[in-house]
């Protein structure tokens, strides 16, 4: 793929510090960590490497570091394909679906003040709702497993979060006698998800509220009234909640080539990046609600940083998660019977223990295994005469 002309990185270096004047009060820590580690990526300012070929020598100058954060559009290659080489040993030899949890637009101020809590409760209520509608002998009666990936973007930037959950067509039987296999359509009713998914994220909310987990700032202020709360809880139950049930993955090969491609995504990649004048960004973006249709937005260079900076996520949280027989204390256990019942191979020690190693990085030349021949801090390379990019958080 051919580099891109226009990246995130340029507009930061641009337009940071009048983006930090106007939104100095919005702006978090985490925020603002995202912005310094963006910026400097693969400059001097994060220091650099000299690679060599371990079998003919050959060298590579001066690369600089990545600044491995999962907010920066130029970072997410390797982790990606670490993390789909791991998933590789957990699928099953059945048909997946695809369904999205979306979170109606009446939430989106409260969920950008408190994105943990609601983001959390977001995995909690589709995850309870799926086990529990699953679960039901009148729809397949069999405990599933599934993984979840939250997206809080549109394609035009705006806040929309929402869940996409890959599901093995089938599931364990209740007492994991054997594999419960489902119909070739989706085989949980849209219209009872829906509902069940509501219930519980508005039973959370109030639960939130009522255990002081809630911030209410600006325009969202009388909401801290808990009469106006239980108002706007009401409201929420005359919104369709959307929960949308996507065509079906022919089988584990389509589900690695979608896992690749949604679940390390930044808000907005470089690639879709087609201009910025100084003042304005221009973009690519995909129009859903008319045909799919590919059209170009522009915005002021500064409300673009807002837009982008809203989906940067809390310290540590957890934007990729299992559940059912798929969830971490037990996926080991239960995967093995899942793969018995399905008379697939067992998994030998060997592909069971290389899941998830580390990306070699081969040679252009040989093929053969580079390495790290010398590494330099930023201060070794300014030494040298790399310069640092102009950065807004320069104090000179």
């Amino acid at each position: 793929m051919s580099r891109p002309t226009v990246e995130v990185a340029d507009i930061l270096r641009a337009k940071a510090n009048q983006f930090c004047e106007r939104y100095r009060n919005w702006l978090s820590f985490q925020q603002l960590k995202v912005m310094r580690a963006i910026t400097g990526c693969r400059t001097a300012t994060l220091g650099g490497h000299v690679d060599v070929c371990t079998q003919c020598g050959y060298e590579i100058g001066m690369s600089y570091n990545s600044c491995r954060d999962r907010h920066c559009p130029k970072c997410q290659a390797q982790a990606r394909q670490r993390w789909i080489e791991a998933r590789e040993q957990e699928l099953l030899q059945t048909g997946y679906f695809h369904l999205v949890f979306t979170l109606p637009h009446q939430l989106n101020a409260l969920t950008i003040q408190n994105p943990r809590v609601l983001y959390n409760l977001l995995f909690a209520a589709a995850a309870a709702t799926l086990m529990e509608v699953a679960a039901d002998p009148k729809h397949l009666g069999a405990r599933i497993g599934f993984i979840s990936i939250l997206h809080t973007w549109g394609q035009n930037l705006q806040h929309h979060p929402h869940l996409h959950c890959v599901i093995p067509a089938g599931g364990l039987a209740p007492d994991h006698s054997g594999w419960i296999r489902s119909r070739n359509r989706f085989f949980l009713p849209k219209g009872v998800l829906s509902r069940v998914f509501r219930g519980k994220f508005v039973a959370g909310l109030r639960r939130a509220y009522r255990q002081n987990q809630l911030r209410f700032a600006g325009e969202l202020q009388p909401l801290s009234s808990e009469k106006r709360f239980a108002a706007f809880l009401r409201t929420l139950y005359r919104h369709h909640w959307v929960v949308h049930p996507k065509p079906a993955f022919g089988g584990p090969t389509q589900v690695l080539r979608y896992l690749g491609r949604y679940t390390h995504r930044v808000a907005i990649s470089n690639h879709r990046l087609l201009a910025f004048d100084g003042e304005q960004v221009t973009f690519r973006w995909k129009d859903y609600a008319h045909g799919n249709k590919q059209r170009t937005m522009t915005l002021s260079a500064v409300e673009f940083l807002r837009r982008f900076f809203i989906h940067v996520l809390p310290r540590g949280f957890v934007r990729i998660r299992h559940f059912g027989f798929l969830a971490n204390g037990h996926r080991t256990r239960l995967l093995r019977l899942c793969r018995q019942y399905l008379l697939m191979a067992p998994l030998t020690q060997s592909s069971e223990t290389t899941a998830g190693d580390h990306m070699a990085w081969s040679c252009p030349r040989c093929r053969g295994l580079m390495r790290v021949r010398q590494r330099l801090t930023a201060g070794e390379l300014a030494a040298r005469g790399h310069l640092s990019p102009c950065s807004f958080f320069d104090t000179s």
